[in-house]
């Protein structure tokens, strides 16, 4: 039987940003959505603001997510660089997904500086990738330029920022291994 630690090495190990493009149909269900979202909630947080906020879109309405993300594109994209490949790949992604979830902050500025709610919600979304990779969901988070426009889509108030957006979703995707330098490279030991 493996311990813990194997088991919780393995699975750091074998994560990979799974795109939409390697997802089924096959849905993900509400209670595997909301186990992926509860492992967020036990992200470290400075000062207990508990600054992640999370909105799911799954079935049409992530359709509408999509489309409001391929508008925002062509608004905000001058007519000489727009390229209807990338318009038609937003459509395409949010389709493909299992479900989209935005990765929402709240800030608390009179508490704790931007930063460190901003590192709170990257380990809430380490969480939801590692969590998301033990259930064999593929999962990515994507950060396209979009972003800052979707603060009314989202109705997001004025603490409230959208860092990015996860997409998760059953694939069949073979395992790979990891691109990474050796850790020894990037260690420095000060012992006295």
């Amino acid at each position: 039987m493996k311990t813990d630690i194997e088991i919780l090495t393995h699975i750091i190990q074998r994560r990979r940003s799974i795109f939409p493009i390697s997802y089924t149909k096959e849905e993900i269900p509400h209670a595997l959505v909301k186990q992926i979202l509860e492992s967020a909630n036990y992200a470290p947080t400075h000062k207990l603001t508990q600054p992640w906020r999370f909105i799911v879109f799954r079935n049409e309405g992530k359709i509408k997510l999509g489309q409001e993300l391929a508008r925002l594109y062509k608004m905000d994209t001058p007519a000489h660089q727009f390229l209807q490949k990338k318009y038609d790949s937003i459509l395409e992604k949010a389709e493909q997904a299992g479900c989209i979830i935005t990765l929402n902050l709240k800030l608390h500025a009179d508490k704790v500086p931007e930063w460190e709610e901003l590192a709170s919600l990257a380990c809430a979304v380490q969480n939801m990738a590692l969590t998301a990779e033990a259930l064999n969901i593929g999962a990515y988070w994507s950060s396209p330029g979009m972003l800052a426009d979707l603060k009314d889509y989202l109705n997001l108030d004025e603490q409230e920022k959208c860092y990015g957006l996860f997409y998760m979703g059953y694939h069949n995707e073979p395992p790979r291994e990891a691109m990474r330098q050796p850790i020894e490279e990037k260690i420095k030991w000060v012992e006295s």
